[in-house]
C-alpha cells in the first residue's frame, strides 16, 4: 500500500514540477503586463519538438536542447514586439485573443515542419530505476525535479540580486513609478515575455522523455500549467510553484486510484472549486484594488 502511494506521489511530484514551470512563464507575463499569455503552451511543445528535431539531425543533445530552448526565447520575444508592443494600446481581452492567435499559428506551423506524429525524446541519462520503499523512480524524474529546482533557483536570484531582476519586480508593481525612475519598460516587458519562453521550453524538453511530445501537446499542458498559476494566485511565483505540485500529485492519485479517464477532468475541478471558495487563488493578494 504504501509502495503504491509513494509510485502515485513519485508520478505526480514530477509532472507537477513541469506544471510548476509554466505557471511560472503565466505569472512573469501576467504580473509585467496583466496580459494571460496563451501562446506559453506552444513554446512547451517547441522546446520538445525542436529538441527532437535536431537530435534527429545528429546534433548532440545537450546543444540540441540549448537551441531549442534559444529558439523558444526568439519567439517569446518576437510575440512581444510584432504582436503585443504594436496592439500596447488596446484592452486586455485584445490582447489575451493575440496571444491565442499566436498559438494557433504556432501549432499550424509546427504541425506543417514536424507531421502529426508523436516524437519521443531519450532520457538524459541512463534510464535506471531507483527503488523507493517498494516504489519505482527512474532518473529522468531526477532530471526533472532537479531541472526545475535549478531554474526556480535562478529565477529567485535573477529578481533578487541583479539589476535587471529588480527593475523587472519594479514594473510587475508599478509600471508608471518605474518608467519614472528610468526603467525602460517596453525592454522589460520583451525580456518577461522572452524569459516566459525559456520557462515553458525547458518543461517541454524535461518532461518529453517521460509524456512524448507532439505538434498539439501545449494546448493541454498549457492550459493546465494556467490553472496551477490560478490555483497559486495569478501574479503569485511560490503560488505557481505550489499550484503546479498539488495540480500534478492530484491528477497522479486519481489516476492510480480511480480512473485514468477523470485525470483530465481534475485540473478543472479544482479550479472551480479554487474560484468559488478562494478566487484569487491560494497565494493570491488579498488587497482590495483601486480602480
Amino acid at each position: 500500500m504504501l509502495a503504491e502511494f509513494l509510485q502515485y506521489l513519485i508520478a505526480g511530484v514530477t509532472i507537477g514540477a513541469t506544471y510548476a514551470l509554466v505557471a511560472l512563464g503565466f505569472t512573469l507575463v501576467y504580473n509585467a503586463s496583466h496580459v494571460i499569455n496563451f501562446a506559453q503552451g506552444e513554446m512547451l511543445m517547441i522546446g520538445g519538438m525542436a529538441t527532437v528535431a535536431l537530435l534527429a539531425l545528429g546534433v548532440p543533445l545537450p546543444l540540441a536542447i540549448a537551441l531549442a530552448i534559444l529558439t523558444a526565447a526568439l519567439l517569446g520575444l518576437l510575440l512581444h514586439r510584432l504582436a503585443i508592443a504594436p496592439a500596447r494600446q488596446a484592452d486586455v481581452v485584445t490582447l489575451i485573443i493575440i496571444t491565442i492567435g499566436a498559438a494557433i499559428f504556432l501549432r499550424g506551423i509546427a504541425q506543417v515542419i514536424w507531421g502529426r506524429d508523436y516524437h519521443s525524446l531519450p532520457s538524459f541519462s541512463q534510464p535506471e530505476a531507483i527503488n523507493l520503499f517498494g516504489a519505482t523512480m527512474y532518473t529522468q524524474s531526477l532530471w526533472v525535479l532537479g531541472i526545475s529546482a535549478m531554474v526556480v533557483i535562478l529565477l529567485a536570484l535573477f529578481f533578487a540580486r541583479t539589476a535587471v531582476g529588480r527593475a523587472t519586480l519594479a514594473v510587475c508593481m508599478n509600471k508608471r513609478a518605474a518608467r519614472l525612475m528610468g526603467v525602460r519598460v517596453e525592454w522589460v516587458l520583451t525580456l518577461a515575455f522572452t524569459l516566459a519562453a525559456v520557462l515553458g521550453a525547458i518543461a517541454g524538453v524535461v518532461a518529453a522523455p517521460i509524456t512524448l511530445t507532439s505538434y498539439d501537446i501545449g494546448i493541454m499542458l498549457g492550459l493546465k500549467g494556467f490553472v496551477a498559476a490560478a490555483i497559486g494566485g495569478l501574479g503569485s511565483g511560490v503560488g505557481a510553484i505550489v499550484g503546479g505540485l498539488l495540480l500534478g500529485i492530484s491528477e497522479a492519485m486519481t489516476a492510480g486510484y480511480l480512473s485514468s479517464d477523470y485525470k483530465d477532468a481534475v485540473a478543472f475541478l479544482l479550479i472551480l472549486l479554487i474560484l468559488l471558495f478562494m478566487p484569487r487563488g491560494l497565494f493570491g493578494s488579498r488587497e482590495a484594488e483601486r480602480v
